[in-house]
């Protein structure tokens, strides 16, 4: 089968995103894929990221990481999208980015590429499947495939999660990601460059 190439594209304010995107494009290139991890850039004015101490050390921290382009998305035979939940929707910079594919919508250069997502939120009910459900409302615009993990491998019952993945914070940075997170981080991007690498065949 014809080498995948996976795009990891994420917004991360204080770090949880960031990390899940670092572990998803690691899981990526295992299964084979040639990966581009692409962070989106911040949009909030600089008193907002002041006023919390994760999302200023974060973002001080992560500021030279490359940049998402349009150029990434075309690219690439798979894309994960990953954004924090707001409000139980896709974080503004992120959906900034998508917002200005049109030229590419129009085009044909976003369709018929694999798409699945993740997420993550303070609470347990934060919003994490509205967050995934709202990003693929896009996808069905774009003629992407979404390829979610489903419960196609029984990690999933650990994780909980038939979207995508995601992980409750608990309010802080403070509580990481642990195994049931990362097994299913692996699953999901083992699967779609899995899928990718077949529809490239």
């Amino acid at each position: 089968m014809a080498q995948a190439k996976l795009a990891v594209i994420y917004y991360s304010s204080t770090g949880t995103i960031h990390a899940m995107a670092k572990r998803l494009a690691e899981a990526g290139e295992k299964a084979g894929a040639e990966v581009r991890l692409r962070q989106v850039p911040e949009l909030a004015p600089a008193e907002a990221i002041a006023s919390n101490a994760a999302w200023s050390q974060h973002f001080d921290a992560t500021k030279n990481e490359p940049k998402a382009t349009a150029d990434d998305v075309v690219w690439a035979d798979a894309v994960l999208f990953g954004t924090p939940t707001r409000y139980g929707n896709v974080a503004s910079q992120l959906k900034q980015l998508i917002d200005t594919l049109g030229p590419q919508w129009a085009q044909g250069l976003l369709a018929n590429k694999v798409y699945a997502g993740f997420t993550a939120s303070m609470t347990a009910h934060g919003g994490q499947e509205s967050t995934l459900l709202a990003l693929y409302n896009t996808i069905y615009h774009f003629g992407g495939l979404i390829v979610p993990p489903g419960y196609t491998d029984p990690l999933k019952f650990a994780d909980g999660n038939p979207y995508g993945v995601s992980h409750i914070t608990g309010g802080s940075n403070d509580a990481p990601l642990g195994d049931a997170q990362f097994a299913a981080l692996d699953h999901m991007a083992e699967r779609v460059v899995s899928i990718a690498s077949k529809l490239n065949a």
